[in-house]
Order: C-alpha cells, then sequence, then structure tokens
C-alpha cells in the first residue's frame, strides 16, 4: 500500500479538527469571557531508512540521512487567555476582570470552578449567583433586600445604600483567584474552568493588587475571538484539507495506472 494515503489521511483527521476548534471560536464570538482555542499539530514517527552520520565509504559519512515521516496529528487544543474588549452595560451587577484572574463559582457538589464571565444576577435570598444556572459567587456576597443601590470597587470591596444611611454599609469583599497555568484549566462548559493537575493550585487575591486584576462594575468582557483572524484561519485550513483529498486522488490515480498497465 502506498504509504502516501495513509500521511494523506492523518493530514484529513488533523484538519477536521482544526476546524472544529475553529467553528467553536466563531460560534462563541459573543459569548461572555469566552477565550478562543488554537489546535496544536505535531509530526508522527518517522521511518529511518539512512541515518544522518552513517558511513558511506570507509573515510566518508552522509551529509543527510533518509528518513520518511508518517504524517501529522493534532495533539493538544490551547486556550488563549488574551484580554478581551469591555462593554459597557451600566449595570450595577455586571462585573469585568481588567487583568489577570477569575471569579470562583461554587458547583452545586459545593467543588469551585472559575470563569471570567461576571454576568451576576440575585437569587432569592440575596446572593450573587451567574445567570444561567445560578451558581454561587464565592465567597458568599448577599445584598439586603432595602438596598437602594450597589457599589462594586476597583479591590472588589461590595457596599450598598440603605434607606435613611448617609454612607454606604460594606457587605462583602470579592476575590480573585489567579493560576500559574491557566492554560491548563479545563473548560467544562457554561463559561467555567475546573483546576488540574498542571494548571496549579488556585491563589487567591485582592482584585488589582499583587498582579491581579481590578475590577470594573458596569463593563463585562467580551469574548477574545477576532473573527477575521478565525476566518482566514478557516480558510487555510480548508485549502489545506483539499491539498490532502488531492495528494489520496493522485495516489489513487498512480495505482489505477498500475494496474492497468499490468
Amino acid at each position: 500500500m502506498n504509504p502516501a494515503l495513509w500521511i494523506s489521511k492523518t493530514g484529513l483527521d488533523a484538519q477536521s479538527k482544526d476546524i472544529a476548534v475553529i467553528s467553536n471560536n466563531l460560534a462563541n464570538a459573543s459569548t461572555i469571557g469566552f477565550k478562543k482555542s488554537r489546535a496544536v499539530f505535531e509530526d508522527l514517527l518517522y521511518q529511518t531508512i539512512n541515518q544522518p552520520g552513517g558511513r558511506s565509504a570507509q573515510d566518508t559519512e552522509l551529509p543527510s540521512g533518509l528518513m520518511l515521516g508518517a504524517g501529522t496529528k493534532v495533539v493538544a487544543t490551547q486556550k488563549v487567555h488574551t484580554q478581551g474588549d469591555m462593554l459597557t452595560t451600566d449595570n450595577n451587577l455586571d462585573l469585568m476582570i481588567q487583568g489577570e484572574g477569575f471569579f470562583e463559582i461554587q458547583m452545586p457538589d459545593g467543588s469551585s470552578s472559575y470563569s471570567r464571565n461576571g454576568q451576576f444576577a440575585l437569587n432569592a435570598d440575596g446572593n450573587l449567583v451567574t445567570p444561567g444556572a445560578g451558581y454561587m459567587l464565592q465567597p458568599q456576597i448577599t445584598i439586603p433586600q432595602e438596598a437602594l443601590g450597589i457599589t462594586i470597587s476597583q479591590d472588589g470591596e461590595v457596599s450598598v445604600r440603605l434607606q435613611g444611611e448617609a454612607e454606604n454599609t460594606v457587605v462583602g469583599q470579592i476575590n480573585t483567584i489567579n493560576f500559574i497555568n491557566p492554560t491548563g484549566l479545563e473548560p467544562i462548559g457554561q463559561n467555567l474552568y475546573v483546576e488540574t493537575s498542571v494548571s496549579g493550585a488556585p491563589q487567591t487575591g485582592v482584585p488589582g493588587l499583587e498582579g491581579y486584576g481590578m475590577l470594573v462594575q458596569g463593563a463585562l468582557e467580551t469574548s477574545n475571538v477576532n473573527t477575521t483572524e478565525e476566518l482566514v484561519n478557516l480558510i487555510e485550513s480548508q485549502r489545506v484539507y483539499e491539498m490532502n483529498s488531492k495528494v489520496i486522488s493522485a495516489v489513487d490515480q498512480m495505482l489505477s495506472y498500475i494496474n492497468q498497465n499490468l
């Protein structure tokens, strides 16, 4: 069997995965706090026929070897944690992290997950929760029912204005979480990530201090997907897919020619 058939097959498989990654980026171009992914390619093992530096005669060596590659594969997808643009909403429960860090979200089983999506709402008890699933922000922030206004400072201090009081009352502190390797976090959907062995342990800090991003109230972080860039990547992947298909067609014609002349 002609090895070019199998090599081209690996190219088709790899480009299919790349197109899937690109399509997911484009699908989430409007998702608040979404971080784009990119596929990581590696070439496969080589068949060494002649080793570089091998003896070609008594006093001479081969300047280069003869090694045939076996194709390519996608070995990983990397999240690109660059800052998205600011979207001003003027909603006092919308928060944006300007810089590094994540919000800590409590899952139903009591474990922690992490998010860059700062769209929050109040549940029946006045706690800050995610708008979709209603998962609670950690540490827990409870807004009194009689609060007339909510103020969240750049360093995460949450205060409310109460009827008859001249000064705001502090009701909680929002901290942000950092990781040594945020690319190692595992995305689980719902704009959430969970810790893994390669992400490092979560490190809690005060927003705006010691390298932690500050909070911006009344704003959200948009997706960092550049649609123009993704469309260009899509065209490139499609063309590479087509070229691998043409190689298979060319090998098929070669084999057909051989069969006809046997």
